[in-house]
């Protein structure tokens, strides 16, 4: 369960912090520990406790479910590590760190028992640089350190962190490659979701078709900023949404039960970047899920049928 509250134009320039206290009338220390978990979002984007409201933004409050000491925790596979860092893989269907409604263990919860974890993100959150949904499969960084996890979010901020995704989509595109640009923010409709919109933050997000069917196509997606669900809002956006995706989909259910899919058809495939202490170039590669590559082999026996 999330309350999403709104600043007022009397509250423009407060902390996050003092004005979440005393419009959520909880005390400065819960406040505090929520802001440090990634609980609380402005327009949809953690922000540090000492942050400065603007007037008109949306504050949402989330807290977690606690994890039982019996939930069996999923094993994720480790796909780089050493000392300061690590490349994992998340499996779908698993949420990155807790947040309203999580229920069992978090990807987090999985990774506390096997590796360091940095502290400087979070209480709650720690080691997490950057987040897939919960339905996303694929790779995600890891930071073992606080000097590591620094590091990969000052590269995260400038753009030298290069996350390309494989996505299917509805519909035909026109071209085969493209640019989207357009900012993201919380949708004014669901305080849940999120949605193009002028007074969102600047989004761009590139494709390359690299299979076009007639009811669906294969995409490469190179993300060039990070907002959250940027790429299933952007393609829902210019009439493309991904298969599977309930939420931004437009009711098109029918066609990912014919493909057998079960979530967005989404999966976050490589990770190029410098080593954050170092500054060795890495790149790590995953193969697409299996019930993802179940899917497209379905899709390319629809198209062949036809």
């Amino acid at each position: 369960m999330s309350t999403v509250l709104q600043v007022d134009e009397d509250a423009a320039g407060a902390r996050l912090d003092v004005w979440l206290s005393e419009a959520a009338a909880r005390g400065r220390t819960e406040v505090q520990r929520l802001i440090a978990q990634g609980l609380v979002l402005v327009d949809g984007e953690p922000a540090a406790k000492s942050y400065r409201l603007a007037a008109g933004q949306s504050v949402e409050v989330t807290e977690p479910e606690k994890v039982t000491e019996h939930a069996e925790l999923p094993e994720i596979p480790v796909r780089y590590e050493d000392d300061d860092m690590a490349v994992v893989s998340k499996p779908a269907g698993l949420v990155v760190h807790p947040a309203a409604g999580t229920r069992g263990p978090t990807m987090v919860d999985a990774l506390r028992p096997v590796m360091a974890l940095a502290p400087a993100a979070g209480e709650h959150r720690p080691g997490v640089v950057h987040r897939l949904d919960k339905g996303t499969s694929g790779l995600l960084l890891v930071a073992k350190t606080d000097e590591a996890y620094h590091g990969l979010i000052r590269d995260m901020k400038a753009r030298r962190i290069h996350r390309t995704y494989l996505a299917l989509v509805h519909g035909s595109l026109s071209l085969p490659t493209g640019r989207i640009e357009a900012s993201v923010g919380r949708s004014s409709k669901n305080p849940t979701a999120m949605a193009v919109r002028p007074d969102g933050k600047p989004s761009i997000t590139e494709f390359e078709v690299l299979e076009a069917f007639r009811e669906v196509s294969y995409l490469q997606v190179e993300l060039l900023t990070g907002r959250t669900h940027q790429i299933r809002v952007h393609f829902a956006h210019i009439n493309h949404p991904v298969v599977g995706d309930t939420t931004y989909g437009g009711g098109a259910e029918h066609l990912a039960e014919g493909l057998g899919l079960t979530r967005p058809f989404l999966h976050a495939a490589v990770l190029r970047f410098n080593h954050p202490l170092t500054g060795a170039p890495m790149r790590v590669a995953e193969p697409l899920a299996a019930d993802l590559e179940e899917a497209l082999e379905r899709a390319r026996g629809r198209s062949s049928a036809e």
